[in-house]
């Protein structure tokens, strides 16, 4: 079983991203926008209400917020996403669409992914933010890491750009089952779908590694990111705000990474660092 807690937001934004970030962290698997505000879903086993109950954005001076919580099946995210989700354009050459709309034309990259109980569909600001990043970047034949994979949408439109071999790690072995599917899917079966975290990397190098996930996750993994990077590696993060940039730079800067830039989509950003050559493998 799964609690859906059903958020009433007046207004929408940026409560509704605020709200997204923060019980991302308490452990609410996928979010679902309604007119009304918001639904989390998150596994009836790690539901903490008085975590949730206690959390300060409830009385902000910004805008009015109240839940409402019910047990729920395990819901199959195709149907929520079918009735309402349209495809999502980045950029002029990637599509990322579900498998009951009609094929993209004019894109170079026609993605169909089918979340089921996943995250990551690309309408999120984050995932949106990654997959323009990506889009840019030189993956010919080189090694990518996606931590907290999701659907498998980052790893998949990395390895359509030539990226291989592609490892996708994610926490919930839902997600890993999801990621294998849209992989072959996409014509791109290759892709290694694994269940755990950031130890997961065991000692495997890469050349890119992709983490779309939270601030606090983020900042706890960044040693092991940057062991797993090879010298002249990118690092591209996302899962936090504008004000957190500061945060992730000067932690990944510790450990001699250097800020590249950074994309900004409604406050929510996705940054870019190197590890220098020479400094590792």
């Amino acid at each position: 079983m799964y609690i859906c807690c059903s958020l009433t937001l007046q207004p929408l934004q940026p409560a509704s991203d605020i709200f997204i970030a923060t019980l991302g962290e308490l452990g609410f698997e996928s979010f679902e926008e309604t007119p009304e505000g918001l639904r989390a879903y998150i596994p009836e086993k790690d539901w903490d209400e008085p975590a949730v109950a206690g959390l300060p954005y409830w009385t902000s001076p910004d805008w009015e917020a109240s839940y409402q919580v019910e047990r729920i099946p395990r819901q199959n995210w195709n149907a929520v996403w079918e009735s309402g989700y349209p495809p999502i354009r980045v950029g002029s050459r990637c599509m990322v669409r579900a498998p009951f709309h009609p094929p993209a034309e004019g894109v170079n990259f026609d993605l169909v992914i089918a979340p089921k109980m996943s995250f990551g569909t690309g309408h999120h600001q984050t995932t949106w933010l990654m997959l323009d990043f990506i889009l840019d970047l030189d993956l010919e034949g080189r090694a990518v890491l996606d931590m907290g994979a999701g659907t498998g949408v980052l790893a998949i439109l990395a390895a359509r750009r030539g990226a291989t071999p592609v490892l996708a790690v994610d926490i919930d072995p839902w997600s890993a089952e999801n990621c294998r599917e849209n992989a072959v899917e996409n014509g791109v079966p290759a892709i290694e779908a694994v269940v755990g975290d950031a130890r997961a990397i065991g000692g495997r190098n890469f050349d890119c590694i992709l983490a779309n996930i939270n601030k606090n996750t983020l900042l706890a993994d960044l040693p092991r990111y940057e062991a797993a990077l090879r010298g002249g590696g990118r690092l591209l993060l996302s899962g936090f705000y504008v004000s957190d940039l500061d945060d992730l730079r000067e932690a990944a800067g510790g450990l001699g990474l250097v800020y590249q830039s950074f994309r900004e989509r409604e406050n929510w950003v996705a940054a870019l660092f190197e590890k220098p050559d020479g400094s590792g493998l």
